[in-house]
């Protein structure tokens, strides 16, 4: 089955998402102050980065995997009939807790 998006959105996207954490960290307007003082204050904008663009980038890549979404049932895996079908509902947004955070991935049910 075919990725549920493609890299160019996938791209754009995590695009977007850096650039905004960076304008927060380093504004390019040359009028604006850099927030912190301290390293601590820079360790703790790189973290908000982190957390920002870790798990949008697991998303992403998720989406972009061949096996994202699949065209049949397959097999149950209780007692192996092959009479199991895909639900036609749009799969549910399930909420991954990964080290760098939470990632949203699609579900689908059968």
């Amino acid at each position: 089955m075919p990725a549920l998006k493609t890299r160019a959105e996938a791209r754009q996207r995590l695009m977007k998402l850096f650039g905004d954490s960076l304008d927060r960290v380093i504004p390019a307007d040359e009028a604006k102050p850099l927030r912190g003082a301290t390293f601590r204050d820079f360790e703790d904008q790189a973290d908000q980065l982190r957390q920002c663009l870790l798990p949008a980038l697991l998303e992403e890549r998720a989406a972009l995997d061949p096996s994202a979404q699949v065209e049949h049932g397959g097999r149950c895996p209780y007692c192996g009939s092959d009479a199991v079908w895909l639900d036609p509902k749009p799969p549910r947004p399930k909420e991954i807790l990964s080290p760098h955070g939470p990632a949203l991935l699609g579900l689908q049910r059968a």
